[in-house]
């Protein structure tokens, strides 16, 4: 029987504020929680920001709405974009002369040009005919709203960061967040387990793309810079992966990144969550980290036609001036959608691991479907590979749920706010709960807070839902005043305000998460609540292991509590051990049976038995 792979830890970061204490998830639906409630979420976000946190009044928590969820971009300034402009000079009366400093001349002396010598150090070039130019300036760029995370969060003050990749300084306070979400020192888990029990799939879906990595390395030579001997090596798509293990977990188990564009992080879930069932692993570091808010990759983008521009969005509204906190418009009158920098992690655990240690359990995850598009004219437009993964996820939830329990699922759709997206997801949720009997199927889409963080989406989606789990309330998608005329609404309930399931949304007794990226992957998760994670437990392992279990999970619930609060006033632990207890080759002893590694208390055991003995 296939292990239950649990949901035991979660942290991250992303447009609405830190993911673990689910305070990212309280910004989205505060307008619904009691002031008690919010209290901590507007404390955390205030030290974040560098606010006044001592004092959390009208005027504070102001500051903090303004500067959280989709609003005008702070990594670049959408006024004054670097930019250079091709010319050709061309010579009047007299010949083009300048001077110019030796070190300074080109290694090819193009053919028109004349040097004289000034001094030793410079000369005086004069260029006979035309002479091609680029020329600095700065453009008003057409898209100005994006997904950051919360204004002056200063991520360089959090650790020795020097010449790292924003997505990769946005991973180590991720991965921490989720190690700090455990309640359990990460060193006493690993005593429980052998060193290759642990899994880390975590990567980025566009790479690192900033100065410090391949955006550098690429215009280093067409921008007089330099390349550095990092940027090669911080570029690629699975160092999230790479910087976790060296640097934050001390991992020598099995790693990896799994790509599938906007739906890496399921890609990376289902990985986890296969290491979990098959019990290859115990643990399972599951994430993605993003930060494509650089022009570069926007416009990328933009040029396609997928982002909503300033003057789009002004046609919708009619507008003068661009509503950039409603830039991102899932299932209504839209233009594209919102980009967003985004580090969402969750911890997976074996449920005996669990059960033993009394970690919290937030959820489950019963199964990630992928599937292609197959034959289609348009590597980028959507294909048939959803309507299976959707398919095939509601299969199961009514298999372990049940017709009546199917009732009692939600979606966290895909919801980019493109005007091609609208049609076809909404097309497939209302087609699939029709076949299923399903009425009435509450939809939402957290892009429209948090924007699209690409291969980090599904993260977003799913730390959203679990915080339903803990308060009650389903985000509603409330930058939208109606649903466009064209969008499939049979069986559904798209919600355009916040939807109350029960205490800790007892209502609800799973997720669907669905996401869909370019080049044909498509992926839907089937998420279980922790109380139905809870009756499952039961059912296997018997009622006096789950309150044995319970017991112990208290005090573990505490020290996360602990953990939350001080995260909360400032005292966060940021796990970055760089060239700490660096094992070699003398830290490693090999027999047939075993491999021991310095610092670890457990052994790696070697195959003892033919797996293939049936073939022999």
């Amino acid at each position: 029987m296939a292990k239950l792979p649990l949901i035991v830890g979660l942290g991250g970061i992303n447009a609405a504020g830190r993911s673990s204490g689910f305070h990212s998830y309280k910004r989205l639906v505060c307008d619904a929680l009691q002031d008690d409630v919010m209290a901590s979420t507007w404390q955390d976000l205030a030290q974040r920001m560098g606010l006044d946190a001592s004092d959390i009044n009208a005027d504070i928590i102001a500051q903090i709405k303004a500067g959280t969820l989709v609003r005008r971009t702070t990594t670049f300034d959408p006024k004054a974009v670097p930019f250079q402009r091709k010319a050709k000079l061309t010579a009047g009366a007299e010949p083009i002369t300048f001077q110019l400093k030796k070190s300074k001349l080109p290694q090819s002396i193009p053919a028109n040009w004349s040097l004289t010598d000034i001094d030793n150090k410079t000369v005086t070039v004069t260029v006979e005919g035309d002479f091609d130019v680029l020329i600095n300036d700065a453009i008003d760029y057409p898209v100005s709203s994006a997904g950051n995370i919360p204004t002056g969060f200063d991520l360089d003050k959090l650790y020795n960061s020097r010449s790292h990749p924003r997505g990769l300084k946005l991973t180590v306070y991720g991965a921490s967040d989720a190690l700090n979400s455990l309640g359990v020192d990460w060193d006493s888990i690993l005593k429980l387990i052998n060193p290759d029990e642990v899994s880390v799939y975590a990567g980025s879906a566009l790479g690192q793309v900033d100065e410090n990595s391949f955006g550098g390395m690429l215009s280093a030579y067409f921008k007089g810079g330099r390349v550095s001997t990092k940027m090669m090596a911080m570029s690629l798509a699975e160092m999230p992966a790479d910087f976790i293990n060296s640097y934050v977990i001390n991992s020598a188990g099995t790693t990896g990144t799994n790509m599938g564009a906007c739906a890496s992080f399921l890609y990376n879930l289902r990985q986890g969550m296969l290491d979990i069932q098959s019990g290859k692993s115990k643990v399972a570091i599951v994430g993605n980290a993003e930060a494509p808010v650089e022009t570069g990759v926007m416009e990328g983008f933009r040029v396609m036609g997928a982002l909503a521009e300033d003057d789009q969005l002004k046609a919708l509204d009619s507008s003068d001036s661009v509503d950039n906190r409603r830039a991102c418009r899932p299932f209504s009158s839209n233009a594209g959608f919102t980009m967003a920098e985004s580090a969402q992690f969750v911890v997976l655990m074996d449920d005996e691991l669990a059960l033993e240690l009394g970690v919290t359990i937030y959820g489950s995850v019963a199964d990630v479907f992928i599937n292609a598009d197959a034959n289609k004219k348009s590597i980028s437009a959507p294909g048939i590979g959803n309507y299976v993964t959707v398919a095939k996820a509601t299969a199961l939830a009514k298999a372990i749920l049940g017709e009546g329990g199917l009732q009692h699922t939600f979606v966290q759709a895909h919801g980019t706010g493109t005007p091609q997206n609208r049609v076809t997801e909404s097309h497939i949720l209302s087609e699939v709960a029709a076949s299923f009997n399903i009425t009435n199927w509450p939809v939402t889409a957290i892009k429209s807070y948090v924007g699209h963080s690409m291969g980090a989406a599904a993260g977003d989606q799913l730390v959203a839902s679990l915080g339903v789990w803990q308060h009650g309330w389903i985000p509603g998608i409330k930058t939208i005043d109606h649903i466009a005329d064209d969008v499939h609404q049979a069986n559904l309930n798209i919600l355009t305000d916040h939807q109350f399931v029960g205490d800790k949304g007892q209502e609800m007794k799973a997720v669907l998460l669905n996401a869909k990226g370019f080049g044909g992957n498509n992926a839907t998760g089937l998420v279980l609540s922790p109380q139905q994670t809870l009756m499952m437990l039961e059912a296997k392992y018997g009622a006096s292991v789950v309150n044995t279990y319970q017991e112990k999970n208290n005090q573990i619930q505490q020290t996360a509590a602990m953990a939350d609060h001080n995260a909360c006033v400032g005292d966060e632990n940021i796990r970055y051990a760089f060239g700490n207890a660096v094992i070699d080759d003398t830290g490693v002893n090999i027999s047939t049976e075993e491999v021991r590694l310095q610092g670890f208390a457990n052994a790696i055991k070697l195959v003892q038995s033919n797996p293939y003995q049936d073939y022999s």
